[in-house]
């Protein structure tokens, strides 16, 4: 016999307390998607500082990296150039670092490789400190790739093979596209195509700040005969009013005008004996390995030919400069103040 129900006539009102619970949660969501687009939106990402590299010819085609990778992109780019190595074998470099390491200094791999291009003590690359020094690295690999016959004219990964006799001898082709955007950007040849946010990273103290910090890292990456070649010594200033708003011969500012706060920055003189064309690329290599380092090295404006870069939210942008003290062609300025 199926069981029977009696049905109340007068059904139980609806408890409006859950309806609010519903609507508060609900709110809290919303509040929640709110504030994640927003920070989004203000990093240009998922909150992790970030550099960017887009081509001269396509500003459709880009490449996305943190600070880290700029900067260990910057140096390898810098060790080649200084000696005096054409752009095609910053690309290979860069190519097989960004393979064998993400372009990280990484202290571990597979068996005892070591750093960003996976080196290894046992084979004879060096000691385990040294592998893990940046310019010492790039060093060891350039002194291999210039061993390799006609190696400019060899697909890359072939060149890039030779050196690094890798179990996955065809891995590296694949990065050549993102390794031939930054060849171009930190040898000179594409200018104000490289942009970062410029944030301050964590470990920033350990580099120290200030202009001797700009330059004692110039001198580790180019070596002490850069400042030679691109023009003359570094020189620094207490206040970039010195130059700021005045004309190229550092004239003061018109009388009334606004002081500039004090900051310091250097001055990088950008030698014209190589041609005109000579002398811009330098230029823009100072500038974006400047550019590449100011997370690192507390940089918050670097200006050449004209534009300039400051730093601040969405990876920053070269404009056309504020003002025209330092942003010539024949000097490169960067400013610091953190």
């Amino acid at each position: 016999m199926p069981e029977s129900y009696t049905v109340s006539p007068h059904p139980r009102p609806r408890r409006r307390g859950g309806c609010f619970l519903r609507f508060a949660a609900a709110l809290v969501v919303l509040l929640a998607l709110g504030a994640y687009l927003t920070m989004q939106y203000l990093t240009g990402g998922n909150g992790t500082p970030k550099c960017k590299v887009v081509s001269a010819d396509d500003d459709k085609t880009s490449y996305e990296f943190t600070p880290e990778q700029a900067a260990n992109a910057a140096t390898i780019s810098a060790v080649g150039t200084s000696r005096d190595l054409p752009e095609r074998a910053v690309t290979i470099a860069l190519a097989t670092a960004l393979q064998e390491s993400g372009l990280r200094n990484i202290a571990h791999g597979d068996r005892d490789s070591l750093g960003l291009f996976q080196q290894r003590p046992s084979q004879g690359w060096g000691t385990e400190q040294q592998i893990q020094d940046p310019v010492y690295a790039a060093g060891e690999f350039y002194e291999h790739l210039v061993k390799v016959a006609d190696y400019e004219e060899l697909p890359l990964t072939v060149a890039a093979q030779k050196v690094q006799r890798s179990g996955f001898p065809d891995a590296y082709a694949k990065h050549e596209p993102d390794a031939a955007l930054l060849a171009a950007a930190l040898t000179g040849r594409a200018a104000a195509t490289l942009t970062c946010e410029g944030r301050l990273e964590a470990s920033a103290a350990e580099y120290g700040g200030g202009p001797e910090a700009v330059r004692s890292a110039l001198a580790r990456d180019f070596g002490d005969k850069m400042f030679e070649t691109a023009g003359a010594v570094v020189t620094s200033s207490a206040s970039a009013g010195s130059t700021a708003g005045a004309g190229a011969s550092g004239a003061p500012p018109a009388s009334g005008a606004s002081p500039s706060p004090a900051v310091s920055a250097l001055t990088i003189p950008v030698s014209d004996a190589g041609g005109a064309d000579a002398m811009r690329r330098r230029g823009w290599e100072l500038a974006h390995w400047a550019v590449a380092n100011s997370s690192r090295l507390g940089v918050e404006r670097v200006s050449y030919a004209g534009r300039e870069w400051v730093a601040e939210g969405r990876a920053g942008a070269w404009r056309k400069a504020a003002a025209a003290g330092g942003s010539t062609a024949t000097e490169v300025r960067i400013v610091t103040g953190r």
